[in-house]
């Protein structure tokens, strides 16, 4: 499996509190050693696009879309900010 992340989400990664950053690099972690981990709550977010979510704390969540066996990580930030996205993909 490869993951990649986009420069959209670097950027969005490098303006996380410092906690959640933390938190962020752990759940990659658990994600590259099992993507189906239950703490992840990995799901496919939209019915037709392979556009996923993993969870990386409880007010936190990181996007991706899957290309065979490649994912790329392009968003990452707050659940209330997740929601309103979620409505716009």
């Amino acid at each position: 499996m490869i993951s990649q992340r986009t420069s959209a989400f670097r950027k969005a990664f490098d303006h996380l509190p410092l906690r959640i950053q933390e938190q962020a690099r752990g759940a990659f972690i658990q994600f590259s050693r099992d993507t189906q981990h239950p703490s992840l709550e990995f799901k496919q977010v939209h019915p037709s696009q392979p556009i996923y979510s993993a969870r990386v704390s409880r007010d936190y969540r990181a996007l991706a879309y899957r290309r065979e066996d490649h994912w790329v990580w392009f968003w990452i930030g707050p659940h209330s900010t997740y929601d309103n996205l979620l409505t716009r993909l």
